[in-house]
C-alpha cells in the first residue's frame, strides 16, 4: 500500500472526518509508534506503523472477506427498510464499506461473499470472467437426461431474456428430484425461471459454490467466517 497521510488513514478507518482528525491531533490524542503526532500530513506505513487514538490502536486491515451461509428471509443488500440484510449479519466488523457480491433471492439460502473489496466485486460479476455459480436444488418433478440436454443448449426464460448453456447434474431422480446446476450468469430469478420453462418448479434452492469458493458445510444458515488465506489467494487470482 505504501505510505499515506495520517489524516487520510484515520478517516478511511472511520475515526472521523478530516476536520475531526485534525482536532484530535491538535489535542495530542493521536500517536504513531507511541509518539504524539502534531501534523495531519504526517506520513505512515499502515502495514508497519502503530497508530493509536486515546491509547487505543487502530488496527490495519485493508480488506475484509467473509463467507456467509445466507438464511432464508434475509435480503442481499447493505440496508433495507423492511428486512434484515446479509451485511447486518456480519457482527464481528463495524461493517464500514462491506457489500455482498452478487445476490440471492430472499427465499434462497447459501454461499455469499461479503467484502469491502469493490474491485473484486466488479471482476467476479463481469460477464467476461465466466465465473461459475453452482446451486443445489430440490425440484418438484422428475428431472431427466432430456432436461440436461435442454439446459446445456441454453434457453429463453421469458420474452426478452435468453440464458447461456448451463450444466445440470442429477443427484436423485424422483418425484422430488435433487440436482446441482452450474451457471455463469446471475439474471433475476434465473434458476427458478429455467425450471419453470420445463414445468418443474424449484422447491428449495441453495448456492453451494461461487467461483473458487465452496460453501463451508460447518456453517449453518446465518453463520459466517473469515476466508482463509488460501481462499483469498484463489479469489485474488481473478485480479
Amino acid at each position: 500500500m505504501g505510505s499515506i497521510r495520517l489524516d487520510r488513514y484515520l478517516t478511511e478507518f472511520g475515526v472521523g472526518s478530516r476536520s475531526k482528525v485534525k482536532e484530535l491531533i491538535r489535542h495530542k490524542r493521536i500517536s504513531v509508534n507511541c509518539e504524539i503526532v502534531n501534523t495531519p500530513e504526517h506520513k505512515i506505513d499502515p502495514e508497519s506503523d502503530r497508530v493509536s487514538v486515546d491509547g487505543k490502536e487502530i488496527l490495519y486491515q485493508r480488506f475484509e472477506y467473509y463467507m456467509l451461509n445466507k438464511p432464508q428471509g434475509v435480503v442481499s443488500a447493505v440496508t433495507d427498510r423492511f428486512d434484515q440484510t446479509v451485511v447486518e449479519l456480519i457482527r464481528s466488523s463495524d461493517r464500514k464499506g462491506l457489500i455482498p457480491i452478487g445476490r440471492l433471492d430472499k427465499d434462497t439460502e447459501g454461499l455469499m461473499l461479503i467484502t469491502n473489496d469493490k474491485a473484486l466485486e466488479h471482476l467476479l460479476l463481469s460477464p467476461k470472467k465466466h465465473v461459475d455459480k453452482t446451486y443445489y436444488a430440490r425440484i418438484d418433478g422428475m428431472v431427466t437426461d432430456e432436461d440436461i440436454r435442454i439446459f446445456a443448449s441454453g434457453m429463453q426464460i421469458d420474452e426478452s431474456i435468453t440464458v447461456s448453456p448451463a450444466k445440470l447434474k442429477i443427484l436423485q431422480q424422483a418425484e422430488e428430484s435433487e440436482i446441482l446446476l452450474t451457471i455463469q450468469e446471475g439474471k433475476f430469478h434465473q434458476v427458478k425461471k429455467m425450471f419453470e420453462v420445463i414445468g418443474k418448479p424449484v422447491v428449495f434452492l441453495k448456492r453451494v459454490q461461487f467461483g473458487p469458493l465452496e460453501l463451508d458445510e460447518n456453517l449453518t444458515p446465518g453463520e459466517y467466517r473469515n476466508l482463509t488465506e488460501q481462499e483469498i489467494e484463489r479469489l485474488l487470482e481473478f485480479k
